[in-house]
């Protein structure tokens, strides 16, 4: 990401102590950078130790700082309660969380096992609720003041065929975000979300545009006509995070140039008309892909 397009002061966020799920790869990796570049504490988690720590490295070596790296899966609520722990001992309370590790395949809903549902609603919702939970536990009894933010789509509104269990499990932290505002507003915990429209990352494309080249535009087209660009989600995030806009509780704001206005922003139109020969294509390159990420968690 090129942090020169960051609109915010130099040093913004200096005394925030951020954790970011998923923060080693895609989405989660550009906000923790954003947040890191503008001066707060970073504490980024996912399952491959390996890939958190070249993570950290990178982005300490371009922009100074404190990054740490956090093996965990989220989906463990005993791993949370360990993680937290150590990130307490290691300076005290967060004072922001984003909950942005999340999983996601395209399959007709025919087609789904049980375990397929709960590979999704494990990370998303449950895992989503289990970090929140504890921190925020943890938060009120100390009374400290922190600001969630959680990463959505916008089926929220809407739902989209072919990706149910997403679109079930991110409705449900939606839901989440808006009674949790209410329930912990008066603690100082706010919580707000997004809903990113197209941000291509190859985890993305791997699992949602199987044996494409990454270019969704023309099959998820909005009405700018591109796809978003890294530095502008980011802006966002750091705008719901840092101090100065402690106002904004319970939203859920939507970054995709319209495209939900236009076409709804979701999956139907591109993937209605597909038969079965082409359905068992794209399974088997997602399985191919599963098979890769999870050699690759026990090799590292």
């Amino acid at each position: 990401m090129d942090v020169s397009k960051l609109m915010f002061r130099d040093g913004l966020m200096e005394g925030e102590r951020i954790l970011v799920t998923g923060g080693g790869t895609g989405l989660g990796r550009e906000m923790a950078e954003a947040f890191l570049a503008l001066g707060a504490t970073v504490y980024i988690c996912g399952r491959r130790q390996s890939k958190l720590d070249e993570t950290a490295a990178e982005l300490t070596e371009r922009h100074g700082g404190k990054i740490v790296g956090m093996a965990c899966d989220i989906r463990d609520a005993d791993m949370i309660h360990e993680m937290v722990d150590r990130i307490w001992a290691d300076g005290g309370a967060l004072t922001g969380v984003v909950n942005n590790a999340a999983g996601n395949f395209i399959s007709r809903t025919e087609d789904l096992s049980v375990g397929g549902f709960n590979a999704i609603a494990d990370i998303v919702m449950r895992g989503t609720f289990y970090v929140t939970l504890d921190v925020g536990k943890r938060l009120i009894k100390e009374k400290k003041k922190a600001s969630f933010l959680s990463i959505l789509t916008t089926w929220v509104w809407s739902g989209s065929a072919f990706v149910v269990p997403s679109a079930m499990s991110k409705t449900a932290i939606h839901a989440m975000t808006q009674s949790l505002a209410t329930e912990w507003g008066r603690y100082g915990l706010r919580f707000n979300a997004i809903a990113p429209g197209l941000f291509p990352t190859k985890g993305m494309n791997a699992r949602l545009n199987p044996g494409s080249s990454g270019d969704n535009q023309k099959n998820l087209l909005n009405p700018m006509g591109r796809a978003g660009e890294m530095h502008e989600l980011a802006n966002l995030a750091v705008f719901l995070m840092a101090k100065g806009a402690e106002y904004v509780n319970g939203q859920t704001i939507a970054i995709d140039g319209a495209g939900f206005q236009a076409n709804g922003g979701t999956f139907y139109p591109m993937l209605h008309a597909l038969g079965d020969a082409e359905w068992e294509a794209m399974r088997a390159m997602i399985k191919g892909t599963n098979e890769k990420d999870k050699a690759e968690r026990t090799v590292g």
